[in-house]
């Protein structure tokens, strides 16, 4: 440990110096209006705090190779949650093990007694991974431990009585999320623990206490749970507030892999308590993204005076390929922030997933399509005289006449993503198999899907297409597809086709702006 500290303290000034070869943030398949590090490898987005006008992002981070290994907390911030500011790493490891995901807080009460009057700390809580306990077959290698700020962020100390938590039953015990639960005075934390997650109370963010488990027989169980969220939210037009879980996992997707499923219930400062849906089945799981290349997302704590949007943010990869997709000096982006909200449905209270709304600041033209009905193929960027690497589309499509309708993105080559609305089979498809690279990986090419809803002859599309990824927001987010895709030179085209009568009812296409032309 005490070598991989030493490189760590000798990488934190170099982590971010450019190359010679090529400016960082222009190279092959660099995204432009997405979050990624400056190089090497980065996974799950960590600490995600608002405070005093800034958006911090913490994130795991191996400052030595684009693939996964020692992890330190890298860190990041905006003040619009578009255009981002590189810091130095900001946690590294220590004689009790790596930095693995955890949150922040805003100790604004001084709980903790880590500030001073008039200087409250920010407090993070994290996973200690110890790999020679783990390596020795001891269960309690996962440790929680405490790192605290009183310079808003800039500058991090180790709590002297870390760890705070462990259980020397379980090996996987981690993912802390912490956040104030007004109603009884005191943090909770949910913690991802194998198959389950469990809840723990503390008046001072130092010493926990267990409350209770939720999992058993719930949800999806491919895989191991992870990085879990406990939020409160209103109910779109309503007066009601309900508790949403978020929990991670992996295997187990929809779609093979890593996806981040979620629950709508009740919480009273012990326990969660999920809701029946319109079935009856309180423990069904419910998918946040049905793309496979969104993972570990999270939410922001606190948040902007007036401001009570629920903000999230993802990582965009899956652990089936993540450390082998073909970027070089860089690997791994962030989805694009997201404004989550519940709503009631036929179905029961659903999340729906919408592009924070700062995002319009990158727009540099519009072109607004016309309303026109095909029953072949248009070219919707030839018509708006449009053609840039960066793209935001927003299209009303009406398909009453057509069984199958798709949305291609493509390039010069012909390589293409292509979203399909399948009315036989009554599924959204997305097909990245001709998409450009993708033989470092035999599952990456797979069709993924998702159930097509009723009413389906009414479809709304919101998509953003970068240098490799395209997030795609049908019906008002009510389902959201994220992908990533290396094509050998950026999508520049989109096209519509059909097999039968429909008709664009209207709709915007945008070209966008980097948000590394400051770099």
């Amino acid at each position: 440990m005490t070598r991989i500290l030493l490189l760590s303290l000798i990488l934190a000034t170099s982590v971010a110096a450019p190359s010679a070869a090529q400016p960082v943030y222009d190279e092959p398949w660099r995204p432009q209006f997405h979050f990624s590090p400056p190089q090497k490898w980065m996974n799950d987005p960590n600490g995600m705090v608002y405070l005093d006008g800034e958006y911090h992002l913490f994130y795991q981070y191996n400052p030595y190779a684009t693939v996964w290994g020692p992890m330190h907390w890298g860190h990041a911030v905006t003040t619009d949650l578009v255009h981002w500011h590189n810091m130095p790493i900001a946690l590294f490891p220590d004689a009790h093990g790596t930095i693995f995901s955890g949150s922040a807080v805003d100790d604004a009460g001084n709980t903790s007694g880590f500030g001073s009057p008039g200087q409250p700390p920010l407090v993070a809580i994290f996973t200690y991974d110890n790999h020679f306990d783990e390596y020795a077959g001891q269960p309690e290698s996962q440790r929680q431990g405490l790192a605290y700020s009183v310079d808003r962020g800039r500058s991090w100390a180790k709590y002297a009585g870390n760890p705070v938590l462990a259980d020397p039953d379980n090996r996987d015990f981690r993912d802390p999320k912490v956040f104030w639960y007004a109603a009884g005075s005191e943090w909770v934390m949910t913690l991802a623990v194998h198959d389950h997650v469990a809840f723990y109370s503390s008046k001072n963010l130092r010493d926990w206490r267990h409350e209770s488990d939720f999992g058993e027989g719930a949800g999806a169980h491919g895989g191991v749970w992870e990085c879990p969220d406990l939020i409160e939210m209103p109910v779109a037009g309503s007066g009601e507030r309900k508790a949403v879980l978020l929990v991670s996992i992996n295997p187990g997707g929809p779609n093979g892999g890593s996806a981040t499923q979620y629950f709508v219930g009740s919480f009273d400062g012990h326990r969660f308590t999920p809701d029946s849906s319109a079935s009856g089945n309180s423990n069904s799981a419910q998918w946040i993204d049905y793309g496979t290349d969104d993972y570990a997302g999270s939410t922001w704590s606190g948040s902007k005076p007036d401001d009570q949007r629920m903000l999230y943010l993802g990582w965009m990869s899956n652990w089936q390929y993540a450390n082998q997709v073909p970027t070089e000096r860089w690997r791994s982006a962030m989805t694009l922030p997201r404004e989550l909200r519940l709503v009631a449905t036929a179905r029961g209270l659903e999340l729906k997933s919408i592009p924070v709304a700062e995002l319009t600041s990158l727009r540099t033209r519009q072109a607004k399509l016309a309303a026109q009905t095909f029953t072949d193929r248009v070219d919707v960027t030839a018509q708006a005289g449009v053609r840039s690497e960066l793209l935001e589309l927003e299209l009303s499509l009406r398909t009453s006449g057509a069984k199958r309708v798709e949305l291609v993105f493509s390039n010069a080559q012909g390589q293409n993503t292509t979203f399909r609305v399948d009315k036989v089979s009554r599924r959204y498809e997305v097909d990245r198999s001709g998409s450009g690279m993708v033989d470092f990986n035999p599952v990456f090419s797979r069709l993924q899907s998702a159930p097509l809803r009723e009413p389906a002859n009414d479809i709304a599309i919101h998509a953003y297409v970068d240098r490799s990824s395209i997030e795609l927001f049908i019906n008002g987010g009510e389902t959201t597809f994220t992908v990533i895709n290396f094509p050998a030179s950026p999508y520049t085209q989109i096209s519509l086709k059909s097999d039968g009568k429909t008709a664009i009812v209207g709709g915007s296409l945008y070209e966008l702006k980097s948000i590394w032309d400051q770099q």
